[in-house]
Parts: C-alpha cells; sequence; structure tokens
C-alpha cells in the first residue's frame, strides 16, 4: 500500500496465487487502489499498451504463474514501463513474483524487474517447517521506503524463522537441481497419458504439451521448476473434476496438501483449497485442474505414483 495510493491502479497477471488475489480484492481495494488482471502471457506488449494509464503505479508478475504456470516475458514487460511516460519515481513499479522459480531458476532483477517477491516458506527454506517471506530490490530509494514500512508496522520475522530459511538456503542449490530434474521425469510421463489434458510444465518443450511459452521460459529461466499442473479427461463415468479429487486421494507419495517448495512432494485442487478466494471471478480456477509440487524423493517412485494414481482415479 505504500506504493500505491487511493485512486492510483495496480496491473496484475491475470494468474496468480489466491492470498495475493484477496489482498489485493479484499484488503487494498477497500483503500481505494483499483485492481485490474491481465494476461501478460501472450501479448505482453499489446496489452500493456491498452491499459496503462498516468495513475497506473505498480505492476504485479507471477512468472511461472500459481496454478497454471504461464510464463511471462519479464524483460520485455520491463522495457515497456521504463518507456512509459515520466520521471523514474513515477513510472509504474515492476514486482515479479519469483516463488515458483526460485532465485536458482530465475532472476527477475537482472530482467529489469524493480522488486522481486519469495515466499520464504517455500523454495528457500525448503523443509516446510516456518513461514517467511522476502522482498528484494535493487534501487536504493524503493529499499529506503519499504525498510521504512517494515520498521513502522514491525513486519520483522522472528530468529528462529530466520535461521530455518537461511539454513535452507545452504541447500538451495541441490534441492532445486532434483526438483526439476525429479518434475521433468512427472510432466514426461503425464504426458504420455492419453487422459491427462491441459498439462503445464514450463520445461516441457517439444510434443502436444509443449508449454506455450517455451521459448521464453528457456530464455530466461535456468531451471524449470518443481511445480506443473494438469487436468485429467472424463473417464469410465466419472467426470474430470470427480477424477481430479480422486486422484490427489489415491497418491501414497504425494501427499494431498496446500503450500509447495518442500523436499516432500505434494498434490492439490487448488479451486477448492489454495485458491477458493478466486472462485467465480475473472480468475476462475477449474475444479478438474491438478497442480503437483514435485519433491526430492527418488524419481521413479514419484513417477510409479503418479501412474498409479491415475490409473485409480
Amino acid at each position: 500500500s505504500t506504493l500505491a495510493q487511493p485512486g492510483e491502479q495496480v496491473l496484475l497477471s491475470d494468474d496468480l496465487y489466491g492470498g495475493t488475489y484477496r489482498l489485493f480484492e479484499r484488503v487494498l481495494r477497500e483503500t481505494g487502489v483499483h485492481s485490474r488482471y491481465l494476461d501478460l502471457s501472450t501479448d505482453a506488449l499489446a496489452m500493456l499498451d491498452e491499459t496503462l494509464t498516468e495513475r497506473t503505479r505498480l505492476v504485479w508478475l507471477e512468472s511461472p504463474s500459481n496454478p497454471h504456470l504461464k510464463v511471462i516475458d519479464i524483460a520485455a514487460v520491463a522495457r515497456r514501463l521504463a518507456d512509459h511516460p515520466g520521471a523514474r519515481d513515477q513510472r509504474p513499479i515492476l514486482v515479479v513474483d519469483n516463488t515458483f522459480a526460485s532465485p536458482l531458476g530465475q532472476s527477475p532483477l537482472a530482467l529489469g524487474a524493480d522488486i522481486v517477491y519469495h515466499s520464504a516458506t517455500k523454495y528457500l527454506a525448503g523443509h516446510s517447517d516456518t513461514v517467511n517471506g522476502v522482498l528484494a530490490t535493487s534501487r536504493e530509494d524503493l529499499h529506503e521506503r519499504l525498510a521504512f514500512l517494515q520498521n513502522a508496522i514491525g513486519a520483522v520475522p522472528g530468529p528462529f524463522d530466520c535461521f530455518l530459511v537461511l539454513r535452507g538456503i545452504r541447500t538451495l542449490s541441490l534441492r532445486m537441481e532434483r526438483h526439476s530434474s525429479n518434475a521433468m521425469r512427472v510432466a514426461e510421463a503425464l504426458a504420455q497419458r492419453d487422459d491427462v489434458v491441459e498439462l503445464r510444465y514450463p520445461g516441457l518443450r517439444d510434443g502436444p504439451h509443449a508449454h506455450p511459452q517455451a521459448a521464453i521460459a528457456q530464455r530466461q529461466m535456468r531451471l524449470a521448476g518443481g511445480m506443473l499442473s494438469f487436468q485429467l479427461a472424463a473417464h469410465a463415468g466419472r467426470s474430470p473434476e470427480d477424477r481430479a479429487r480422486r486422484f490427489c486421494e489415491a497418491t501414497r507419495i504425494f501427499t494431498l496438501a496446500e503450500s509447495l517448495g518442500g523436499v516432500e512432494s505434494l498434490c492439490e485442487v487448488p479451486a477448492t483449497m489454495t485458491h477458493g478466494a478466486v472462485a467465480g471471478s475473472q480468475l476462475d480456477v477449474s475444479p478438474a485442474l491438478v497442480r503437483l509440487s514435485v519433491g526430492i524423493e527418488d524419481p521413479d517412485d514419484l513417477v510409479a505414483d503418479v501412474l498409479q494414481a491415475l490409473d485409480a482415479a
């Protein structure tokens, strides 16, 4: 709220975490900050040209996004905002939620972002045992504003929570390599199934399930990460929604739970879990969508678990 004032506009990507949606729609909107959601994964520059105004103060992106794994050309968006008329401190601020990619997978500041956000609860800590968050910026003016706000409202994590994140960061490189390679194995196995539709993983570059923004992902991401999502086709009289639920209940290694980025593998149905708040909105998520957070277990075991759960669904 310190970066956008009443009457000003925030542009957000149209696929994002349900908690972020709640913040902008149920908290900041009441302060007079207006939010607008755009699909910036298709033609970002055209969308921005149509919607940027002198009242736009913030552009908030998730890339890859939650839960559909959309990938946005961060550098292209940053260049377009840099061309926006006005003084530098009055141009829209570009914020990138980099939680899905992690710092090992993607460097938004190097691509032109002003602020990078991480839910440190996820990959940074990596063990599902703390709640924490990180903002990083390369701009001194933004650092001063955010540091003042942090001090003023007391948004300071406890020392043991900080210890847990610092401990996790020591193994981040090893974990992200394994998360990414395991997720690719699972994605490739899913891609072979006739009953899997709408499979999204940034590392898939070929075949019918190639990611729509695979070229952008290859250019700006070093690792494709451990997150993927998919839907199942109806089968044996069972609807896609019913099969999504049955799949998550049938897994033996993947645990049915919210959150992501821990060493253990998780599965969920976002429409009724992490993204329940967006139901009926522009960001509505299909109840047939399954989201996987692929952990660092043995890849053969993970693939076998996914395949048996698909058969059971």
